[in-house]
This record gives structure tokens, C-alpha cells and sequence, in this order.
């Protein structure tokens, strides 16, 4: 931890709300060279650092969103090779989730309402001296380019403000003086709330071109980037002095035009003014979520060379992959992939483009499985985590919808009642910590989490109606099942108390295996009566003797599968009534929410294979597919967003990138492709793949903490299956092979075949 001895300073002046600050030192003499040389450096809202000129890392956005009441973070960067005997330390700042807008109230600065930037530069000479630099009132602040900058409305940037100098900036060379410049002052900043990143940062991932340039119907210019992402335009451009460019973002089009209705009151707008001079724009202080641009006001021929899409996220290191000989369930994957990438953009949240963009709890409570294998988001996720701890010590125990909770300040939707625990969404503090012991093998997290694990369970088990079931109070339920009106998701077809006391059931079986890893054997005790009282309560109120569960809907079927809540006897007579369902829909997708993570598990496990891929490989609406025969390159958040004419859907909440429904290809991981962990963090792993459908091959691999996995099959017509399977030293793997005994294989590559 830092020793703080800096002064967190604020600009007399707000300059647009995106303030430039310096400060100038010289080297301390006599004491040899330079051995190492470390900046720490945190802002009330977003910063970007330079020393002597130059980035002192490839971070944007930092230090991102946390719930800063109780946690403001920050980041260190060895900057040993920057120091020059006379140096000039910079910050820019910009508004980010401390000041912008937040949340569909149309509000923003809700943790307050002046920027301010704490830095800290540690110089460690030869002979062990130690030279300090920091932020403090000696500090100057000026004007930048950015003429405003909001995360949702988008950033203004004035390059005459600039003229060339933006390359080689004067404001950072030794010497510079204005009068354009300002004092600073001591800023108001709980030293308590810092602490250091645990997830990584925010940086530039990949760039691409446009595809096609054109004018809409309407006389518009419209690009397309080929791919829905989440960052910004790059533009290169040359015009006269004071010419506008503007850029409007969206994720799809509409009748042909820009299709900008599911922002709602997002701007989603970048403004660019012209010097006169060869202009190089890019908006770091805000983001958007597109595949289309809509280009006003370009001086010339707009051409693919003058406009470049960053991609940015978190930066996670990607460890699982999956293909297959069916290219649309490939094209699902990538959208899957793509969806993780743009949402998990420091906080897991819901969207990336509209006034929204918030870390809903439910969202990644069902999808935590797919995201810890397809990237290595353990940090990012445990980060996240120490808010949920902190958001729910705040409010007695209970999870907030969304964390950070900004919507604690914000006036509630009508249809949403006081904040209480929610199934599913409050689950999240038990179901990814779990998720990331499964994936990682990593007690610590569940030792970190235990607290905030158990804090949930004791609040729910304290709103559980006389008969043990939760089924009073608000609940989201089975969230944007597709039968529900688009004007009220939450009107699903399963009752609301079958997937809350299901839900129940779950955490308390993972918090008596919890307790008992962490060797609290009262706890595990007590967790243990809890799951065993649920699971008679939810028997006795909910499920007949023919394996009809209450509502009937695929929803209460997968869930009471799929969390064991039902006899063996039971268990089969409920699969055959979900394969029913599925089949009397068409093999249509029913669920939402709740459902969807698990419907393929519960048909796979009780022997309906066929209709799992059935329902996998639909491609009507709704479906998996549908959206990709539509041309999705990432998850949308209904399985309806665009309809089959073209349109979007008339919902107010209709998000082209969501990633929850997406929460299918962790039984593509484990079924088709056929890696599964037998025990946490493929120290042992199932190798088990199930063919089914009209796929000829898959191939999977999986980077661990004990090395790559590797699986892949094929079969041709009748012959034999052919099973490749390549191990890292030291792990054990149990195969499944089709109608044959199980095997136990060890490190290597192993190639097996069977009919």
C-alpha cells in the first residue's frame, strides 16, 4: 500500500469539465542514477498521465468505476524510463462515472461535483535516497481541447484549441506558462477509500476499417464497421478552421437510417472542430457501443483510410475458444465473445450504449461460467466483488440490483418497489464467487467473499414466507421470458416463487460446501438445513406426483433439474414434461433470465439430447440463431430485438448487446466441445463431448491454471467417432466415450475412437 504524502487537487477553473494539470521538478543531485522510478495516480473521474510528453501507460478510462463512497483506486506505473533531470508531470481529467451521467434519470455528478487528481511519482536513486514528487497547491491547471465530455452523450473536441501542438504539447515541456492557466486548490478526498486495482485496466483491445461508406435515403452518410463493439472513431481529417464534424453512433439501422431509438437519452454524439491543419481526433473520455456511424459535416470525399473503430475493454487475457462444423453456431460464439468484450469494460454491466450501462447484478450472476472460460476474469470479477461486499455493508446485508448502486440516488421505475434481495440478481454475490472457484481453483475468493456470501443468504432466509418458500416481495423473475409483452419483462410464464425458492435452494447447497472448505462447521450445518428445508417446502408447494411443477413453464422445469431439487423418480417425469414443452413450442426458446443458462443442461441430464440440439439449432424466432440469420455480431438483450421485417423492437429496452441470454455456450464448452471440471480449476476434468444434431466436429481448448486443454471430434456418416484429447502434465482427465466404459487419462495427447 502507498504511503500517501500527496495532496489531491482540484482546478480553480472547471475548464468544460476537462481540465489539464502540471507540475515541474527537477531531479535531486548526488545521488547516483535513477534505479526505479513509480507513479501512483487516482482522479475523481477519468485521467490520463504523462511524464515528460509522453502516456505513462496505455490505460483509458482509469481509475474506471467503483463504488468510490467506500473505494477509490488506484493505479501504478513504472515510469523509470521517463524521468529526465528536469521533468514535467501532467494529468488531463474528464468527467467519467464520477460526474457524467448515470442511469436513465438524466442526472449525473452523483458523487460529487469537482474533479479532482491525486498523484504520487516515488524516485529511487542508487545510494538509496528517495525523491518524492506529488500533487500539491504549487500545481497549475488550463484549458484542454475537450470542449465536454460525458460517458453517454459523448465528448467534443476543439482542435484549434490545439493546432499541432497536441502531438508535441507545450503544456507538458519544461517552462510552459500561460495566462490562460489557473491555480489549484486542496480537494475534499477520503484517503480511507483508496485502494489498489485488483482487476486490470481499461486499454485500446483492436482497431478496424470500415466496410462500406454510403449515403442513407435520407441523404445521411452511414458507415459500417462490419462489427457491434464498444469504444469510439478515431477520424483523420484536414478542412477549413472551424468546420464541425459530427459522429452519431448506433448499434443497428432502421428503415434504412440510423437506428438511435434504443439510446433513449443518450447522446451517443462526438463533435470534432477543424484547425485547418492535418486533425487527428480521439474521444478517450467517453465510449459507445455501434457497428454504424452516421459522418455530418465532412469537408470532403469521406473516405475507409480517415476513420478508424478502437475497441476497448478491460483487458483480459482470452483462454477458451470453440468451433465447430455448424458456421452459425460459430457466428453465436463469437457473439458471445464479442458481447463479453464490450460489457466487461471495468464493471460487468448490462449494455454498453444506452442511458444504462449499469453493473446489474443478474446479468452476470447466469453468465459468470461462460465469461470465466472464454477470459481470465478472475481479478476483474474479484474486483468487482469487494463493491458487492461494500454496496451490501451498506445496506444490511441486502445486493443491490446494480453494483456500483448509483440507482440509490436516483428516483425508482414505477414497476420497481423499494430495493430488497432479489433472486438471481442478489445471487450474484454467492453465484460468482463460485463460478470463479470452479474455473480458477482459487480458495481466496471464497474466503475474500464469505462475509458477503453469507450476509445474502441469512437476509433472504429472513423473507421467506411461513412455508419456507420466498415467494412474496418483489422479483424480476424469469426476466424477458419472449411470452412477456415487451412493455413488462418481468411478466414471465414461470411463477416468480418456484424461481426465487429454486434460486434459494442453490445458494444454500453452495454455502454449506463453502463453509465446509473454509472449516466453518456451524455454518455448514446450519446452510445445509436450510437447502434440506427448502427443498421439502418447494416438493410439498410446487411439484406433483406426476413431475408437474407449479406454472409448467421450461423455466421451472430446467431450474428444478438442474439445482437438484427433485427425487431421481421425480426428476425423470419432470424432464419428459420439458421435453414436452419444448417440442409443443416448436422447438422454440421459452425462457428467460432464469432459464436460458439452464434449459440444455436439464434436457441433456434427464436423456433428451436430441431436443437440446433441437433447441439449440433453431433458428426461427425466438431462438439462439434467429439473431444471427439477422446478422448479430454480438448477444441482444431480447431474443426479439429486431423483428423479422427489419424493425426494432417497440420496447423501451431493446440493447443489441447483452450478454446474459449468451450464458448458452458454457453448455457449448461443456457438452459439444466437451471440457468440464470435475474438480475446481481443471485440476481433474471431464472430458465428455456429446454429438448431437447435424455437427460433424468440434474443437475446444481451454488455457488453465495447470496448462492448455485441448479436445476435438469428429465423425463421418456411420464410422466410428474420433476423440483427440492433449492434457497438461499433471492433470487427470475421466473420458466419457459414447456407449463405451469410462477412462482415466493423464497428461498428453491421447487419441481415442468409438462407435
Amino acid at each position: 500500500m502507498v504511503q500517501w504524502s500527496a495532496t489531491p487537487i482540484s482546478p480553480d477553473d472547471d475548464f468544460d469539465g476537462a481540465p489539464l494539470l502540471r507540475g515541474e521538478f527537477v531531479l535531486d543531485e548526488g545521488h547516483g542514477p535513477v534505479v526505479r522510478a513509480t507513479l501512483h495516480a487516482t482522479a475523481q473521474g477519468v485521467f490520463e498521465a504523462f511524464l515528460n510528453g509522453h502516456p505513462v501507460s496505455e490505460d483509458v478510462l482509469s481509475p474506471g468505476w467503483s463504488s468510490y463512497e467506500w473505494r477509490l483506486r488506484y493505479r501504478s506505473y513504472d515510469v523509470t524510463s521517463l524521468i529526465q533531470p528536469m521533468s514535467v508531470l501532467g494529468m488531463a481529467l474528464g468527467n467519467g462515472w464520477f460526474r457524467g451521467r448515470l442511469g436513465w434519470s438524466g442526472n449525473g455528478a452523483f458523487y460529487g461535483n469537482e474533479l479532482a487528481a491525486l498523484a504520487q511519482l516515488e524516485i529511487e536513486f542508487s545510494d538509496g535516497h528517495l525523491q518524492t514528487i506529488v500533487t500539491n497547491q504549487s500545481w497549475r491547471a488550463g484549458p484542454s481541447a475537450v470542449v465536454s465530455n460525458d460517458l453517454y452523450d459523448g465528448q467534443t473536441i476543439d482542435a484549434r484549441r490545439q493546432s499541432d501542438a497536441w502531438l508535441q504539447p507545450a503544456w507538458l515541456q519544461p517552462g510552459f506558462s500561460s495566462q490562460d492557466w489557473t491555480g489549484v486548490h486542496a480537494a475534499g478526498l477520503d484517503f480511507a477509500t483508496l485502494t489498489p486495482y485488483l482487476g486490470p485496466a481499461a486499454r485500446r483491445q483492436e482497431e478496424l476499417r470500415p466496410l462500406k461508406i454510403w449515403t442513407s435515403p435520407a441523404g445521411k452518410t452511414l458507415v459500417d464497421f462490419g462489427q457491434n463493439l464498444v469504444g469510439w472513431v478515431r477520424l483523420e481529417v484536414r478542412g477549413p478552421a472551424g468546420t464541425i464534424v459530427t459522429v452519431r453512433h448506433a448499434e443497428v439501422l432502421e428503415h434504412e437510417e440510423l437506428g438511435t431509438r434504443p439510446l433513449r437519452t443518450a447522446k451517443a454524439t462526438d463533435r470534432f472542430i477543424l484547425s485547418a491543419g492535418d486533425d487527428v481526433f480521439e474521444p478517450t473520455f467517453t465510449f459507445h457501443g455501434f457497428r454504424y456511424v452516421e459522418v455530418e459535416g465532412w469537408p470532403s470525399e469521406l473516405t475507409a483510410d480517415a476513420l478508424t473503430a478502437v475497441v476497448v475493454s478491460s483487458d483480459l487475457t482470452r483462454l477458451g475458444r470453440f468451433e465447430c462444423s455448424d458456421e452459425l453456431l460459430n457466428q453465436l460464439h463469437r457473439n458471445v465473445v464479442w458481447g463479453t468484450r464490450g460489457n466487461f469494460l471495468d464493471v460487468p454491466t448490462d449494455c454498453p450504449q444506452r442511458d444504462e450501462r449499469l453493473g446489474w447484478t443478474g446479468d452476470i450472476a447466469v453468465f459468470a461460467p461462460t465469461a470465466a472460460y472464454l477470459f481470465d476474469v478472475e481479478d476483474f470479477l474479484r474486483d468487482w466483488l469487494v463493491d458487492v461486499a461494500a454496496e451490501q455493508a451498506g445496506a444490511d446485508g441486502m445486493v443491490p440490483f446494480v453494483v456500483p448502486d448509483v440507482l440509490k440516488y436516483v428516483e425508482h421505475p414505477s414497476q420497481f418497489p423499494a430495493p430488497e434481495s432479489t433472486a438471481i440478481w442478489s445471487d450474484a454475490a454467492v453465484w460468482v464467487p463460485w463460478a470463479l472457484w470452479q474455473a480458477y481453483g482459487n480458495l481466496q475468493v471464497l474466503s475474500d467473499q464469505y462475509d458477503s456470501m453469507t450476509a445474502h443468504v441469512r437476509r433472504v432466509e429472513s423473507l421467506l414466507s411461513p412455508n419456507g418458500l420466498w415467494d412474496i416481495g418483489f422479483q424480476f423473475g424469469d426476466w424477458l421470458d419472449p411470452t412477456a409483452p415487451p412493455d413488462k419483462p418481468f411478466l414471465a410464464k414461470a411463477d416468480n416463487g418456484v424461481v426465487a425458492t429454486a434460486c434459494l435452494y442453490r445458494d444454500a447447497r453452495i454455502l454449506t460446501e463453502v463453509a465446509d472448505l473454509l472449516r466453518y462447521r456451524d455454518d455448514a450445518a446450519h446452510f445445509a438445513e436450510l437447502a434440506e428445508r427448502t427443498r421439502i417446502a418447494f416438493n410439498h408447494h410446487y411439484v406433483r406426483g406426476d413431475g408437474a411443477i407449479h406454472s409448467d413453464a421450461q423455466t421451472v422445469y430446467a431450474l428444478a433439474i438442474v439445482f437438484g431439487l427433485l427425487d431421481d423418480e421425480i426428476t425423470q417425469l419432470s424432464g419428459e414434461r420439458l421435453a414436452e414443452l419444448v417440442a409443443e413450442s416448436g422447438y422454440h426458446i421459452a425462457t428467460g433470465f432464469a432459464g436460458t443458462p439452464h434449459v440444455l443442461d436439464a434436457l441433456t441430464a434427464t436423456g433428451h439430447l436430441d431436443d437440446a440440439y433441437r433447441l439449440l439449432l433453431q433458428r426461427d424466432c425466438p431462438s439462439w440463431l434467429y439473431p444471427v440469420n439477422m446478422g448479430a455480431t454480438t448477444i441482444w438483450e431480447r431474443w426479439d430485438s429486431m423483428l423479422p421485417d427489419g424493425t426494432i423492437n417497440p420496447g423501451q429496452m431493446t440493447s443489441f448487446n447483452h450478454y446474459a441470454l449468451g450464458a448458452v455456450a458454457d453448455w457449448l464448452h461443456r457438452t459439444v466441445g466437451g471440457i468440464a471440471p470435475l474438480e475446481p480449476g481443471y485440476s481433474r476434468v471431464l472430458i465428455a463431448p456429446h454429438p448431437g444434431g447435424d455437427i460433424d466436429w468440434a474443437r475446444s481448448t481451454l488455457e488453465t491454471r495447470h496448462g492448455t486443454i485441448s479436445v476435438s471430434w469428429s465423425r463421418r456418416d456411420a464410422g466410428p467417432i474420433e476423440l483427440d484429447v492433449t492434457l497438461p502434465e499433471g492433470v487427470t482427465a475421466e473420458v466419457e466415450l459414447w456407449g463405451s466404459d469410462v477412462h482415466e487419462l493423464g497428461g498428453g495427447r491421447h487419441v481415442l475412437s468409438a462407435t
